[in-house]
């Protein structure tokens, strides 16, 4: 695959082919070998191994494939994506996003003035709203925001914020900066395409509060939110004000997070797709 474009690269069919397997589940993203893949099902189709797909495409356009068809199922995580592959075919089953396990940590809040954090390898403008509002924030609190990134630093320097230039490694290393930490921002930015914040999946079951612009990604979560949304950066000033003020709102999102966590914990995911492929395997003996 060439780096720059995240395009190209291939298969190598022969080595899979001589693989001992039951099913063959694809995580598609824009930048597989959709042509690739797709000759691999249809070789696997011919020896009865059953095929399936998680689609991660944000739209129908970014898509290379025939038609979902050829795949045994469809796995999707939530009924927007339904809506964006009507028409394309395929045996279409709605799995959320799996999160990471309820882990938390032992932080008393603001125990040694307040800690921000984020990292992460977004564009430097899906942070801004986070600076410009600290900034407003600054005279009236102590705190500092640290921003860990394995892209390089961004252009942003003030007394309160510390930059580090670094690859983190697993979730275990993330987990460890979250539970250093007070207020988890995590930066997105607007998009047209259907999308989930995986980030967020992985980082909520720290029950460090989250706060997040009311992006796309985050449209479906349920209304016990387990994450606190703004509108702009007048609307996160007063939103982080409220979560550093009042011990309430910080116990409500982590009981909404906890609870979120619970119900699309990895191994519940696990289980939906092991009850998925039993299914298929029935009804194709059928």
């Amino acid at each position: 695959m060439e780096p720059s474009t995240m395009s190209g690269g291939g298969i190598d069919l022969d080595k899979i082919m001589k693989e001992d397997f039951d099913v063959l589940l694809v995580e598609s993203y824009t930048s597989i070998p959709y042509g690739d893949v797709e000759r691999l099902v249809n070789m696997l189709k011919e020896q009865e191994i059953t095929t399936g797909v998680v689609v991660h495409e944000g739209d129908r356009e970014s898509m290379k494939y025939s038609s979902l068809d050829i795949f045994d199922f469809v796995a999707v995580f939530d009924d927007r994506y339904v809506e964006m592959l009507r028409g394309y075919g395929g045996n279409i089953h709605v799995i959320p996003y799996p999160c990471y396990p309820v882990n938390p940590g032992n932080r008393k809040f603001g125990e040694d003035g307040i800690r921000f954090f984020s990292f992460g390898r977004q564009p430097e403008r899906e942070y801004a709203d986070f600076i410009e509002a600290l900034d407003k924030l600054s005279s009236k609190y102590d705190f500092i925001y640290r921003i860990v990134r394995s892209d390089g630093l961004l252009n942003f320097s003030r007394r309160w914020l510390i930059q580090e230039r670094e690859r983190i490694k697993d979730t275990e290393e993330v987990y460890r900066y979250l539970h250093s930490s007070d207020i988890h921002l995590l930066p997105k930015g607007r998009t047209d395409k259907v999308v989930v914040s995986s980030t967020l999946c992985q980082c909520i079951g720290s029950l460090v509060p989250t706060v997040a612009p009311n992006t796309r990604h985050f449209e479906t979560l349920p209304e016990d939110n387990p994450v606190l949304l703004y509108r702009n950066v007048e609307d996160l000033v007063g939103k982080l004000s409220l979560l550093i003020e009042d011990e309430n709102t910080r116990e409500k999102l982590r009981e909404n997070a906890r609870r979120y966590v619970e119900e699309n914990r990895m191994d519940v995911i696990t289980d939906k797709f092991l009850k998925l492929f039993e299914m298929v395997k029935e009804k194709a003996v059928v």
